[in-house]
């Protein structure tokens, strides 16, 4: 006999703006008692050093945080010259330090162009990639170093904002697997002082950006007020905005709520489609081209979709 979830049932996207010095997991697990919710997960940890945007998923959103994983994201960091740490950022200690030179605007945009576009980035020891099961930071503490070989990351944006005596401002946008501090160790070394991330913000992940991102402790006020969160919560789809969408009626919305295959005609839909039905989401379908005509098979569906 399955044991029975505590809980109850929420659907839903919340984004919180998570605080400094906590870990994902544990804003996770509080937000999720303040819903008592039974099923939640949050789409990709940030160190305790770093702050904002951090989507958690209620329920049936939770299927679809795979994909929010994968998402692009959107990164404010402070970088400070002259120092390298253990860890990449100010949680680690110093292990060498550089004299700075007295840098130009013009000759920290040099070197920064250099890490726009494809670029190859080895991931820091301190990561939560795992090597045989287990993640690297935990071999890190124990002063193992595992060999690590360079992955392609994508950095669609690395936008100087100000410079400091010892200290670079930068925005950054990038694919999902990039390193910030690995970044900011490699143009430290770049410019030939060392650096290590001493602030990390990021202002945008899955699609959601500060805006839409809630203070954790504006929520506890709420629930002691005995006030409801449900509203607060986004619509699984609003993950999606990324896939076009189509609705569908009679049988064939029936075969897909099956888990059966459609065949439909007269559109040109290949890969993740979203799926409606006179009112409401369904899911996720997968759209595939056969000839004149357009497979959809069934992804990610979510209860209680009568259309």
């Amino acid at each position: 006999m399955s044991r029975r979830r505590k809980g109850r049932e929420v659907n839903g996207i919340l984004v919180i703006d998570k605080p400094q010095g906590v870990t994902s997991n544990g804003i996770l697990q509080q937000i999720k008692r303040l819903y008592g919710a039974a099923k939640a997960g949050h789409t990709g940890a940030l160190d305790p050093l770093a702050t904002g945007v951090l989507p958690l998923c209620f329920g049936e959103a939770t299927k679809f945080s795979q994909m929010m994983l994968d998402s692009d994201k959107a990164y404010v960091t402070t970088a400070r010259l002259g120092e390298r740490t253990e860890t990449g950022d100010s949680e680690g200690g110093v292990v060498e330090e550089k004299p700075v030179p007295a840098l130009t605007e013009a000759e920290v945009e040099a070197v920064l162009e250099n890490f726009r576009g494809d670029i190859q980035q080895v991931p820091s020891m301190y990561s939560a990639l795992k090597h045989q099961g287990k993640p690297l930071y935990e071999y890190a503490r124990q002063g193992i170093e595992i060999d690590r070989p360079a992955r392609p990351v994508t950095i669609y944006e690395l936008k100087l904002l100000a410079i400091r005596d010892n200290e670079l401002d930068m925005a950054v946008t990038c694919t999902k697997g990039t390193y910030i501090r690995s970044l900011v160790e490699d143009i430290g070394e770049a410019l030939g002082c060392g650096a290590h991330v001493v602030a990390l913000r990021r202002t945008m992940a899955s699609g959601y950006d500060l805006s839409q991102a809630h203070d954790v402790n504006a929520l506890e006020a709420m629930r002691e007020k005995g006030e409801s969160l449900d509203g607060l919560l986004l619509p699984p789809e609003s993950a999606l905005t990324m896939f076009p969408e189509h609705r569908l009626g009679g049988s064939p919305l029936v075969s897909i709520l099956n888990g059966q295959p459609v065949r439909i005609s007269g559109q040109p839909f290949e890969g993740f489609v979203r799926i409606y039905g006179d009112h409401s989401f369904v899911g996720l379908v997968e759209a595939v081209p056969e000839g004149d005509d357009t497979n959809l098979v069934p992804r990610r569906l979510v209860k209680s979709s009568g259309g």
